[in-house]
């Protein structure tokens, strides 16, 4: 099954060199749409000519671009992130997103595509911020109220979460490490569609999106 890229810029999947961009044909079967306005040049191909087309997604759902009908939407139009978190590399991890009538074909031949690069590939519903951002956001933000509460030292939080949950690392130095202020989008982003506590962004988040805003680093 070979792969055919098409590359807008900008993309937080693949925002370097890699093998997957560069082991790409001019001629394939799969048709993958990365970079910050990969779902705006869905209207450039015909879908019907691959057997699945790919979008790179952020937080938004594919619907955005497919759009829907009466919970019946879905054809070989699929979405797709590599997830990272904040300014770290991209993880190996690929979300595969599916509508409720979807290619099994489309959904099984990029699943090949992604798997034959060295990627694991968990297929999900088209949901705002899909499995990973809606697991990982809450407990993030709840990490840093607990710190705002004075529960403990930043240090003792880490500390506990890596030794009690076998954690690399803990909560406060991985927001720190791969930047505050997006953990701040992603949630505030959350938040929008869901309107839950627990998406709220919490307020050392929200306060270090406002220092890039004011151009402190």
């Amino acid at each position: 099954m070979k792969h055919v890229i098409q590359d807008s810029g900008g993309s937080r999947s693949f925002p370097s060199p890699h093998q997957f961009l560069e082991n790409a044909s001019t001629r394939g079967d799969v048709l993958i749409f990365i970079g910050e306005a990969a779902g705006r040049h869905l209207d450039d191909v015909s879908p019907a000519e691959w057997t699945a087309v790919v979008v790179e997604l952020t937080t938004e759902c594919l619907g955005v671009y497919t759009g829907e009908s009466r919970g019946e939407e879905g054809s070989n139009v699929l979405g797709f992130a590599r997830f990272r978190l904040g300014d770290a590399e991209p993880t190996d991890l690929v979300e595969l997103v599916r509508q409720p009538r979807s290619s099994e074909a489309a959904i099984a031949a990029a699943r090949e595509v992604f798997e034959t690069a060295g990627f694991s590939v968990a297929v999900c519903k088209d949901f705002a911020g899909r499995i990973l951002d809606r697991l990982v956001r809450p407990f993030f933000n709840e990490a840093l109220r607990r710190l705002d509460e004075d529960l403990a030292t930043a240090d003792d939080l880490d500390l506990t979460v890596r030794l009690g949950l076998g954690h690399p690392e803990g909560p406060i130095e991985r927001l720190e490490r791969t930047g505050l202020d997006h953990h701040f989008d992603v949630s505030q982003a959350l938040f929008e569609v869901y309107g839950e506590r627990a998406y709220a962004p919490a307020r050392r988040a929200r306060v270090a999106k406002q220092r890039k805003l004011a151009g402190k680093t």
